[in-house]
């Protein structure tokens, strides 16, 4: 089934969000938003240079709406434990 609600005038509904660059779409969220992508070491090691990571490994990393990574760990439920002291909303990939 079509969805017909932006041509019921014949024109498309003006939607400010299709103009926003990638930066301002990404700040959108800011750090209000964030989401959680698992990821193996060797990818960590390319994005956080500052610390080690087992390369085969899998780790949960916890990303803001920018892009930002703002924690990183070897387990679901320290991810979990640390979202809940957070004011942070969880958004789902999909």
């Amino acid at each position: 089934m079509m969805d017909k609600r932006n041509f019921d005038t014949g024109v498309e509904a003006d939607n400010s969000l299709k103009r926003l660059t990638a930066a301002q779409f990404a700040a959108l969220g800011g750090e209000a938003v964030a989401y959680v992508k698992p990821v193996t070491g060797s990818i960590l090691s390319s994005m956080i240079h500052d610390a080690a990571f087992e390369s085969g490994a899998l780790y949960h990393l916890v990303m803001s709406a920018d892009g930002t990574p703002l924690m990183v760990s070897d387990s679901a439920e320290a991810v979990n434990e640390w979202l809940g002291d957070q004011n942070i909303g969880l958004a789902t990939l999909h």
